[in-house]
Order: C-alpha cells, then structure tokens, then sequence
C-alpha cells in the first residue's frame, strides 16, 4: 500500500479499490470526508465482491493525504490492500459523492 508520488502543484486523479473489511463499517462517509477535508473532487461505491471503489480528483500533496488516509480508514475497518492507479483527468465535478453499490 504505497501512495503515488507527485509533483509539486500536479493536478491528478487516481482510481483506488480497496480491499478487507470496508464495507458496514462507516468507510463511503469516511471517505467522502477526507475528500471534502481535502478539497478533493470524485465518487466513492461498494462493489458486490466487498471492497470498495472510489476516484479521487485534486492537487497532488492533497491526494497524497487522502491516500493515507484510505489506507489508515476509519476506526472500524479493516484495509487489507489498496490498488492505486493514476486515471485521466474527469471534467466537471463539482463535489465528491457516493455512487449506488455496483
């Protein structure tokens, strides 16, 4: 579980599915709060095989911090992995959501 790295004043976006036990434990809200907390752009949704899917949007150092973030995840959880891959750009979000459970 090792966070991207990035420029100094990059604008990035990174999809994330993390895995363990994330799901019933509060972990979509935690997620939409460091995003917020962040300034951060995206979505956040369950996946029926358990983990959760999220894309996170913003400058680099505020990624970074969310990263950790998912990684620790809120105090009930459990994160066993976290796969992190950088994503094109997306145009026009305002805010970052939750998305229905695919």
């Amino acid at each position: 579980m090792a966070s991207q790295t990035y420029g100094p004043g990059s604008h990035s976006r990174v999809h994330m599915l993390v895995t363990g036990m994330v799901q019933g434990v509060g972990f979509r809200y935690f997620t939409v709060m460091a995003a917020r907390r962040y300034g951060l752009t995206g979505w956040v949704r369950n996946r029926m095989d358990g983990s959760v899917e999220l894309e996170a949007q913003g400058e680099g150092i505020d990624l970074e911090r969310f990263e950790n973030a998912v990684e620790a995840g809120p105090r009930w959880s459990r994160v066993e992995h976290v796969d992190i891959d950088v994503v094109p750009l997306a145009s026009g979000e305002r805010d970052f959501s939750v998305r229905s459970d695919r």
